[in-house]
């Protein structure tokens, strides 16, 4: 089957590690079953993968890509969750918690076998593009939402870094759940774009908002933390997924203690997190937002696009 692999480290041009081949097919296995994919999606874990970060060189070639929705062998529509070991299905409770593509090969394929308890449903009114989206990108916008940010309509929200699939899966979902979603971007075309999917206010890096938020969704890191710490009221709550422009420096203390802002972490959710936000698609018609598609033999091209940051929401891949 053809497969986008880690075919070697390479730190500064992480696409010269990416190779495009034919790999073995997923061998049968108890408790876990292979999913012809129809959709796989991109996300910055991909580029990190072929940086070197997480892998060892004897895991490598590593089948790249952590969202996948396709067909199961009975013939039913599912998307794949892919946390796994997070609870021991199919993989025993000793196997610590990892992506796919970490420990097992990922979604860049025609097919990918995961442990039979990480698929969920896939309605019929939700595409296989639109639903390869959501095992990433929209499970942690969902879950740093209604989870950790602890949201409720009428809450307000601060987006750092408005194009980014987070942020866009975190725009559309806020404003369709009540809450008044600001967010940041350096491209004006960004800010336009966030204004058109449902952000009240958009404002360039560092600018001062209409109001202190309830919670910040900070995914940029370095770049935006002091304004982040900045613009939550006190009390309220940062919630950190990534730190794209790298690790804060300073880390502002003195403030985050003498307000009590919240930090919290998050990376993805669980699989009854995916199944609640497939569902929420379906019965409220929310969809996410689809960059662009490529094929999978041309998946460096989306890879590209990505590296650049130019893109608005997710970019989707077609085996």
């Amino acid at each position: 089957m053809l497969a986008a692999t880690v075919a070697r480290f390479s730190p500064d041009t992480p696409l010269r590690g990416l190779k495009v081949t034919d790999r073995p097919a997923p061998e049968v296995r108890e408790h876990w079953t292979t999913v012809d994919v129809r959709a796989a999606s991109l996300n910055h874990h991909d580029l990190w993968s072929l940086r070197g970060v997480g892998l060892r060189e004897d895991q490598l070639p590593m089948t790249l890509g952590t969202d996948a929705a396709g067909v199961a062998p009975d013939g039913s529509r599912v998307v794949v969750h892919a946390v796994i070991g997070a609870d021991g299905h199919g993989v025993g409770p000793r196997e610590p918690r990892s992506l796919l593509s970490e420990r097992h090969p990922g979604t860049l394929a025609e097919q990918v076998s995961v442990p039979t308890a990480n698929l969920v449903p896939l309605p019929d009114e939700i595409s296989f593009a639109e639903a390869a989206c959501l095992p990433t990108a929209w499970l942690t916008a969902y879950r740093m939402l209604f989870g950790a940010a602890d949201l409720a309509p009428g809450g307000r929200v601060l987006v750092q870094g408005a194009g980014g699939g987070v942020a866009s899966a975190a725009t559309v979902l806020g404003a369709a759940a009540g809450i008044e979603v600001t967010v940041t971007s350096r491209s004006e075309a960004k800010r336009a774009r966030a204004l058109e999917l449902g952000a009240a206010h958009a404002v360039a890096p560092g600018e001062r908002l209409p109001a202190k938020v309830d919670a910040v969704l900070e995914s940029v890191g370095q770049a935006t933390w002091a304004h982040s710490v900045r613009s939550v009221r006190p009390g309220g709550t940062i919630v950190v997924c990534g730190a794209t422009s790298g690790d804060a420096s300073p880390a502002e203390l003195t403030r985050i203690f003498f307000t009590e802002i919240r930090v919290q972490g998050v990376t993805m959710g669980s699989r009854e997190d995916l199944a609640a936000l497939v569902r929420f698609c379906a019965r409220t018609g929310v969809r996410p937002v689809v960059d662009a598609q490529v094929p999978l033999d041309r998946v460096a091209e989306g890879l590209a696009r990505l590296e650049a940051g130019e893109q608005h929401g997710k970019i989707v891949v077609l085996p």
